[in-house]
């Protein structure tokens, strides 16, 4: 979920319309029972994290500065979030905070915007995008305390959206290296950088991994208008290695997907209407809007506890 983001107070109202296409955070799901979901709203013109039930309940709100806050990303335990946030002016950052939204801390300081982090499986690493420009950016990773800043990719194309794999090994991102916005996977130290998707149709906002790390979610713009700021279409699932490439919503408005630790839903966002809805891993049914108000963005879901979801097969993540 063309990202370009300067935060300040008086260009609020434009950075919001600039910033329709920040919408999600590209995660990895860890594995164990579904806790809430976090994610940005915007509510009188302002948008900050807040987390809720999956069932709608219990809306909490984590952050109160006067900058934008979203991308929000669960650590595996489920005990911290990474998200983005254009706290204190300039560059739209990478922050850390409890689940509770106490104890925030700026993670990244660079001159040019960072956003869309996730947590490492053990927690001591973030990995994010970075760009001065909203179709120029790369992915980096960096400890979380703000240290050992390093660059993963090359610099060639848009290079977005990253998700360490649930055991660590791998990251996910999308790439339009090549002229097309697709699928790609990495090593996590920036290896191997290996194409999985190769169809026409752009990818967007947000590729995620399932709980055991061998399918990954992702959205195809199936109504042409990718890098137009309102790209949208249907989610996607394929094997870890790229094979099984197949639809499980059809003639959707969707953009980005947040995999249920438990493996059996799919959070995604109308776009539309910027409202979050979760729907059946397996084929796109029984889907239910979480909390029809404000203008949303995709969420991060929390696992708690130990599960071992319902998503089966081989882990190749």
């Amino acid at each position: 979920m063309k990202r370009a983001l300067a935060i300040s107070a008086v260009a609020a109202v434009g950075v919001l319309a600039a910033l329709t296409a920040l919408n999600g955070s590209a995660r990895a799901t860890y594995r164990g029972d579904n806790g809430r979901l976090a994610f940005g709203i915007n509510i009188n013109g302002n948008t900050d994290v807040y987390s809720v039930q999956p069932d709608g309940q219990d809306l909490q709100r984590l952050t109160t500065d006067p900058g934008f806050d979203a991308c929000a990303a669960y650590s595996a335990d489920g005990s911290r979030i990474a998200y983005c946030s254009g706290q204190g002016g300039g560059p739209v950052q990478v922050w850390t905070m409890n689940q509770d939204g106490s104890n925030k801390q700026q993670v990244t300081h660079m001159g040019v915007v960072a956003i869309f982090p996730d947590f490492s499986p053990d927690g001591s690493k973030i990995v994010f995008c970075a760009g001065a420009t909203t179709f120029g950016r790369d992915i980096y990773v960096v400890n979380s305390d703000g240290s050992d800043l390093t660059r993963l990719t090359s610099g060639v194309g848009n290079n977005v959206y990253p998700a360490f794999s649930p055991k660590g090994n791998k990251i996910v991102f999308t790439s339009n290296r090549t002229g097309t916005s697709q699928v790609w996977v990495m090593n996590a130290d920036g290896s191997d950088q290996t194409q999985l998707t190769f169809d026409p149709q752009p990818k967007d906002q947000v590729p995620d991994w399932s709980p055991h790390g061998n399918k990954i979610a992702y959205l195809a713009d199936t109504h042409g208008i990718a890098d137009m700021g309102n790209s949208w279409g249907d989610i996607w699932v394929m094997n870890a290695n790229g094979t099984h490439q197949h639809a499980i919503t059809h003639d959707a408005t969707d953009y980005g997907t947040a995999w249920s630790p438990d493996g059996r839903r799919i959070a995604t966002l109308d776009l539309p209407s910027r409202t979050i809805y979760t729907l059946d891993a397996k084929d796109g049914s029984d889907r239910v809007a979480v909390h029809p108000s404000g203008l949303q963005f995709v969420p991060g879901w929390q696992p708690l506890a130990t599960g071992d979801g319902d998503d089966q097969g081989e882990d190749e993540g």
